[in-house]
Parts: structure tokens; sequence; C-alpha cells
């Protein structure tokens, strides 16, 4: 099979593809030819080698993707050979096969498309935790989502309006703003005001009767982070998801204790591996909002697997709006 392999951590452009062995499904795992595979902002990291979870080199990354069974090993019983399936892992996706646990791949709805259920892993997912099981979101309440445009931001938008609340989108420029809209966003919030830190609260304020919002998903971090701190609402709840600014800002204790606001963390594949049933139930709830036509993936652009350095550079530059997948074909 060919695979993209990282041979020594740095660019994109250090990628190799290579020909590999194809892999055989041990007890409970499962062999998928993959149609599709997510890129995703974490990738980056893998591939630089500042991520926190690095396999030892060389290795092949890709946390997300979609295909068919082709094989099974012993103990197998949630899927079968010629399956559709989304699979989620920590590493080994961006390749023509991969092997993963049996809990790790699901089935996908006929309707959907391999580059849909590629894109509707990792992002999806992420959202959906940090709405659902971290800030326990209710019907009714305002939810701020800073990167609204990205694979994370877009997800979260769609999900939250879903789930019936009143949806900011924190953007960049008016592309993003009208993508913003169109997947649910009641109202935009610019964050390339010059005085981001007094403007994005006005913002949010004007659009919330002065309350501010109750549950805000920040993946900028740095002087965003800063900001949202100021348009939280009373006993709000604020999810940090990453850090795509670059700068990961500190907090004073002192602002969550006056305003009884929560800072609440949210790494994702933690709950892939200590909480692996609810995490494959939680992707169901999903699939199951999809088929409802309430959440659909939008994939900007497919990128063949030999092609995947300008693929992650679109993300690296924040061009993408939805996301980008690899395809094996």
């Amino acid at each position: 099979m060919k695979a993209l392999v990282v041979k020594q951590f740095g660019a994109p452009e250090t990628l190799v593809i290579e020909e590999r062995p194809t892999p055989v499904p041990g007890a409970g795992e499962v062999l998928v030819d993959v149609h599709a595979a997510g890129v995703n902002f974490p990738d980056l990291m893998v591939i630089a080698g500042t991520y926190q979870n690095l396999p030892p080199l060389p290795f092949i990354p890709g946390k997300e993707c979609a295909g068919v069974v082709t094989d099974v090993g012993p103990g197998v019983t949630l899927v079968k050979p010629g399956d559709r399936v989304m699979v989620l892992i920590e590493h080994g996706a961006f390749a023509e096969q991969v092997v993963a646990k049996q809990v790790n791949c699901l089935a996908i709805p006929d309707a959907m498309s391999f580059p849909e259920a590629a894109a509707m892993g990792l992002s999806y997912m992420t959202a959906y935790f940090a709405l659902v099981e971290r800030a326990q979101l209710k019907p009714g309440e305002t939810v701020l989502v800073t990167g609204a445009a990205g694979g994370v931001g877009l997800a979260a938008v769609q999900i939250a309006k879903a789930l019936g609340a009143e949806v900011l989108a924190a953007v960049d420029s008016p592309e993003k703003a009208a993508m913003a809209k169109a997947n649910g966003a009641a109202h935009i919030v610019d964050t390339a005001v010059a005085d981001l830190r007094n403007g994005l609260r006005e913002q949010v304020f004007a659009a919330t009767a002065k309350r501010g919002a109750d549950v805000i998903l920040d993946q900028v971090g740095g002087d965003v982070f800063d900001a949202c701190l100021r348009a939280i609402a009373w006993c709000g709840r604020i999810v940090v998801i990453g850090f795509a600014s670059g700068r990961v800002p500190e907090l004073k204790a002192g602002h969550i204790l006056v305003k009884n606001i929560a800072v609440i963390g949210l790494q994702i594949s933690d709950y892939r591996d200590r909480q692996p049933e609810r995490f494959r139930a939680m992707r169901q709830q999903l699939l199951d909002l999809y088929s409802a036509g309430k959440i659909k993936p939008r994939v900007m652009a497919t990128y063949l697997l030999k092609d995947v350095a300008p693929a992650l550079n679109a993300v690296k530059d924040g061009k993408v709006i939805g996301k980008v997948v690899l395809t094996t074909a």
C-alpha cells in the first residue's frame, strides 16, 4: 500500500510517500481500505514534532479516515467486511489502508460520501464533546464560537444551532462570516477589529442585550481568548480547545472568581482512549443529526495523497473554510 510517512519532524514538505506492507488486523481489530482522510490542525503539530502524543519515527500520520472494511481479526462483532465506515485513530490514516480497533470504526449512512465521513470525524467530535459533555449546553443559551469557519468552528456552529442555541460566530473576514451565517450563526463577531480587547466584548454584548455569551468555544487562544473572558456571561463556561494563534494564554484566577465562570479544557482523544464506548455512542448521535438533515460537513477541497503538502499548508495558513480531505484515488 502507499502511505505518507514522517521520517523526520519538520514541515509538510518533509513527508514522503512510499510503499508499506499491508497491515494485518489482530484480535478486535479491523482492516479498512481508505477512500478519504481528513486533514486537521493537529496533523501539522504531529508532523512538526510539537504535539503532546508522538509515535516513534518513522510513522504514518493522520487521525481520521473513511473507507470500506476488507478484513477483520478474531472477536470482531461491531462491523463486518463490506461495511462503509468512519475511523478515528491516533495516527495512521494518511495511507491506502489502515488497521484500527473495532470500537473506533462506525458504519456510516448510505447517503454520506467518504469525504464527508472523513470530514465529520475529529472536528465534529471535538465540537460535540465541547458543547454537550464539557459545557453542558442547554437549549436557548448563547454560544460564541471562535475560529468559526474552520473545521471545528463550522462544526460547532452547526451543532450548537441543532441543539437549540443562539450562535455567535467569531471570524476575521467577510467570506468566513458568510459561511458561518449560512451554517446557522445568528450573529457575526469580527475579530479583525483594531481594538480586539474591547471590540469583541462590545459586539457580543450588543448581540446579547449586554448579558454576554453563556458558552464560549475557543480554539484560537492568544488575544482572542483574552478578549473572550471579557465577553462571557455571569456563570458562563469557556471551553479551551486549542491555540491556533500560537500563543497559549495565561489566566488570572481572580477573573474566574469574580464572574463565577468555569474554564474547561478538552482533549478529545482522551475520551476516545479512556471511554471508547461513550465516544462511539456520541459519534452515533452525530450521525443521527446528519441523517436528520441538521448538520452537514463542508468539504472545501480534496487532494490526492501525493498532494498532502498544499493541503496541510492551506490549514496552516488559515485558508480553509470547513475541511480539506485527502483521497486515495
